[in-house]
């Protein structure tokens, strides 16, 4: 058993997977003890590690496999002269056989069991949910049929879980938080699973993607795995994620370097006041302003539209330099086009999509190729020619070019920005609580740094001029994904634990280091 360190790659598995590994792990086990007696003794020591000194043990448990791991750590936690109460729910159910086994000697033993919630209990006491775990309905497969009214079997088993997270004590989740599908991270025909908040969560056999994106990481709390001795089986079955993991790959800085050697990007966006009364100016100056910082060599900002207008606006710092659209030159260097681009950048996207070697688009180009199937399909064709591509959608902007709802996007973030990249035919940033980085031919990743304190206007700009910044430095389109959403995330962690003041979107562009400046 683990800790989960986010600064090591994991591989995360579906439910589907998880089950596939499971058999294969049944298949084995011989004399040795079985795998749900494995999964309960983990659970006991983890729960004594965490709360050594409670004054009882609450275990609850469901009617499956997971109600079993509970009651095989009710079991050890009694036999280590712990107190332990047992809350079983609907004892007359029929249980699979080994969870039977394990019922009928936590019976023998004497140890407490009720078939009701207890009305209360005393703070320090430790509660441990096993009520479901991955065998949520339906947790396989997210679709918008799952939203229907729940049976009224479910509906009390929601009256149990509320009434678990509600009693005020910490909470250590077998596997995974009940009601939490372990494959999207959304709360599923839950009446309000916003409140359900484990302190620790074991995870057991694997890792998976649920407990790493949309409110998986807020419900889950610490998070711990424990492979059950299955950790070899995993390499005969694809994952279908991996959690991020920080891969700086950017060359070592040599002395004799100038500053071509670390590569060009162009801002363009940023739409004029004049144009609508709605000036975005400052997009394009935090997307340069993290480009700088990144250690790009240098850095243009193309503000639109570019013409007479252009005046009214000049870069925030002075490293910064201005270009008309027309004299930039789009084969050379990195292109983050579309922050702050409001309907001026539909003008330029165009030439922007046909040209550009390396592009990033973000923000409102992104609205512009929902709207426009011709740009769709010059985004389409970059692909053909070997042209570089990231988008970086927020789940609206993603429901726009998906045609569908942000509710949808966020009920499988994993699979919207698969469907986007296989439809675009490029690298996708699905931005929000765990990010997911897709590309067709590369297992997705989730991304496990950043906290809510990204949820501010311009932070997007900033991830935008950064991705911009480690393209211009040499990673494939891919790779640049991936090492900015992380460091990006990175920063505001690091800016979370420092307990300074609010972090702005200027100040997590300054913050952010390039490879002139980063430890070597």
């Amino acid at each position: 058993m683990k800790k989960i360190n986010w600064q090591e790659p994991l591989a995360l598995f579906d439910v589907a997977q998880t089950r596939q590994l499971e058999s294969l792990g049944l298949a084995r086990v011989n004399s040795g003890p079985s795998l749900m007696a494995q999964a309960g003794l983990a659970v006991a020591k983890l729960a004594l590690a965490i709360k050594p000194f409670a004054p009882c043990y609450w275990v609850f448990c469901g009617p499956g496999h997971n109600g079993g791991d509970g009651l095989e750590a009710a079991k050890h936690l009694h036999e280590w002269g712990r107190e332990v109460r047992v809350v079983l729910w609907q004892p007359e159910l029929k249980r699979p056989a080994d969870a039977a086994k394990a019922l009928a000697c936590v019976n023998a033993l004497g140890i407490a069991v009720q078939a009701t919630l207890p009305d209360e209990l005393d703070l320090n006491d430790l509660c441990i949910d096993a009520m479901l775990g991955i065998g949520l309905r339906s947790t396989a497969t997210a679709t918008t049929t799952e939203s229907a009214s729940p049976s009224p079997f479910e509906t009390l088993m929601q009256t149990w879980i509320d009434g678990l997270y509600q009693l005020g004590a910490d909470v250590l989740a077998v596997d995974v938080p009940s009601g939490l599908n372990a494959n999207t991270g959304q709360f599923q025909n839950m009446s309000n699973g916003l409140h359900i908040q484990a302190k620790h969560t074991l995870q057991l056999l694997t890792a998976k993607p649920g407990c790493f994106t949309a409110h998986g990481r807020d419900a889950c709390g610490t998070q711990w795995l424990e492979t059950l001795g299955c950790e070899d089986l995993q390499k005969s079955v694809t994952p279908a994620a991996q959690l991020n993991a920080p891969a700086r790959k950017v060359s070592k800085p040599l002395h004799a370097s100038h500053k071509g050697s670390f590569g060009d990007v162009a801002i363009v966006g940023g739409e004029s006041v004049a144009l609508r009364g709605m000036g975005m100016s400052g997009a394009v100056d935090l997307a340069a302003s993290a480009a700088l910082h990144a250690g790009a060599g240098r850095v243009m900002a193309c503000y639109l539209p570019s013409d007479s207008n252009s005046a009214l606006h000049t870069p925030v710092l002075a490293e910064v330099m201005q270009r008309n659209f027309a004299a930039l030159n789009l084969k050379a260097g990195t292109i983050v086009c579309g922050c702050g681009g409001g309907e001026a950048v539909r003008q330029v996207l165009p030439k922007v999509l046909q040209e550009s070697v390396h592009l990033i688009l973000d923000a409102d180009a992104l609205n512009a190729i929902s709207k426009d199937p011709w740009l769709r399909d010059l985004l389409r064709l970059r692909a053909t020619k070997k042209l570089s591509t990231v988008i970086t959608p927020h789940p609206l902007e993603a429901a726009r070019l998906l045609n569908t709802s942000s509710t949808e996007v966020q009920n499988d973030r994993l699979f919207a920005a698969q469907t986007l990249a296989e439809d675009l035919k490029c690298t996708v940033v699905l931005k929000g609580s765990g990010t997911v980085i897709a590309k067709t031919g590369q297992t997705s990743i989730i991304n496990p740094t950043g906290n809510a304190g990204l949820a501010t206007g311009g932070t997007g700009d900033v991830l935008a001029g950064l991705l911009g910044a480690r393209m211009a430095q040499g990673l494939s389109d891919f790779e640049a994904a991936c090492a900015a959403v992380f460091e990006h995330g990175q920063v505001a962690d690091d800016w979370r634990f420092s307990r300074l003041p609010t972090l702005t979107a200027g100040k997590l562009a300054e913050l952010i280091r390039g490879p002139q400046t980063a430890s070597w």
